[in-house]
C-alpha cells in the first residue's frame, strides 16, 4: 500500500513509499548528511537510489544537479513522483536504469560526488526466501555487487571527487581494500552505535579518487542515552534543516 510520508523530521521534504518495497531507513538519511559537498562541486549522483530519499535530503544540502539511478521501475517511479510533489524537478533527475548500463551511456569522470547505500547482504547470506522480490534486491547483492559499484563509482568520479557510503561494520575490510583497489582513497570513516553499551550497526565510508593518503576516524554517533532518549546530535540531525 502506497502512503506519501515525511522524511523522518523532515517537514519539507515528502516521499512516496509502498509497503511491498524497500522503505528508506536511518541508514540512507545518516549518508545523506555525511557525505561531504564541497563548494566546488558541481554534479551529484546516487546509485541505487531507491525511492530517492538521499537526492531528496541533499537538494537540503546544496542547489546542485543531483542525479538518483535506480533500477527497479516501481522505486524509481516513486522516486520521480516524490521529486514532482517537492517541485524539484529542475534539480533532480532520476533514472531509471541499471547502474552498470548508466555508465555505458555517459561519458566517464562527471561527477564531483557519488553517494550510495548499497544492498548489505551477499546472495548466500541470511534467508530471503520470504522477501518480496523488490526487498530482496534492495536487500542482497542479486543485482549488484560491492565489486560492481566501486568499479562503476571508479569510471564516473572525476580527479579528487568524493565517494560516500554506508554499509554494515562487519564488511569494512572488504570494503576498504575495495576503495583502495579503485584509486578512491579511504579518508573518513564513522561509526554508528545505538548506545553506548552496544556494537557498532553502522559504519559511514568517504573516499576520494586519487587522493593523498590519510584517514580520519571521527568521533562516534551515538543513537540513543542508556536511559533510552534520543542523543543531542540524532534529535539535531532530524530537526536541523527544518523550515
Amino acid at each position: 500500500m502506497e502512503v506519501l510520508n515525511d522524511i523522518l523530521g523532515y517537514e519539507n521534504r515528502k516521499i512516496f513509499q509502498d509497503s511491498d518495497c524497500f522503505s528508506f531507513s536511518l541508514d540512507s538519511i545518516m549518508l545523506a548528511n555525511f557525505a561531504t559537498i564541497r563548494a566546488r562541486d558541481k554534479s551529484i549522483i546516487d546509485l541505487g537510489c531507491g525511492n530517492g530519499v538521499i537526492p531528496l535530503i541533499l537538494s537540503l544540502r546544496t542547489n546542485k544537479k543531483i542525479i538518483g539511478v535506480e533500477i527497479q521501475n516501481k522505486l524509481a517511479d516513486m522516486a520521480n513522483r516524490s521529486v514532482s510533489y517537492n517541485n524539484l524537478s529542475e534539480q533532480i533527475s532520476i533514472v531509471n536504469m541499471d547502474m552498470k548500463d548508466f555508465i555505458k551511456n555517459n561519458e566517464f569522470e562527471c561527477f564531483d560526488l557519488v553517494t550510495c547505500n548499497p544492498p548489505y547482504f551477499k546472495v548466500h547470506e541470511k534467508n530471503f526466501f520470504n522477501l518480496s522480490e523488490q526487498k530482496l534486491i534492495a536487500r542482497h547483492e542479486v543485482k549488484i555487487t560491492l565489486c560492481d559499484i566501486f568499479c562503476v563509482s571508479k569510471k564516473i568520479l572525476k580527479n579528487n571527487g568524493n565517494l560516500a557510503i554506508v554499509h554494515r561494520p562487519e564488511r569494512l575490510l572488504e570494503i576498504l581494500n575495495l576503495f583502495r583497489e579503485n584509486s578512491i582513497e579511504p579518508k573518513r570513516i564513522r561509526f554508528v552505535y545505538e548506545n553506548v553499551l552496544k556494537d557498532s550497526t553502522l559504519v559511514l565510508i568517504e573516499g576520494q579518487k586519487n587522493g593523498r593518503p590519510g584517514l580520519k576516524i571521527e568521533s562516534p554517533f551515538i543513537l540513543y542515552n542508556i536511559d533510552g532518549s534520543m542523543t543531542l546530535e540524532y534529535s539535531n540531525l532530524i530537526k536541523e534543516v527544518k523550515k
